[in-house]
């Protein structure tokens, strides 16, 4: 599992793809999203701009991400 930090109290899930790199571009977060692949919290997700805040759990392409809050 890896963990991803973000800056603010959100992001949208196709930024957040995008940022980890699970998504190479924001065609590709679309695609995935829009056929059921990436799921948040154990649900499947197919908004592209959910939101998504710090202890979310997105699964996506068998990878596991955990939302954190940037500290600083």
């Amino acid at each position: 599992m890896d963990t991803i930090e973000i800056r603010g109290e959100s992001i949208r899930l196709g930024q957040l793809l995008k940022l980890h790199g699970i998504a190479e571009h924001g065609a590709m977060a679309k695609d995935m999203i829009a056929d059921g692949e990436v799921s948040v919290n154990g649900e499947v997700e197919t908004r592209r701009g959910a939101t998504i805040r710090p202890g979310d759990r997105i699964e996506a392409l068998g990878e596991v991400i955990e939302v954190a809050a940037e500290e600083g």
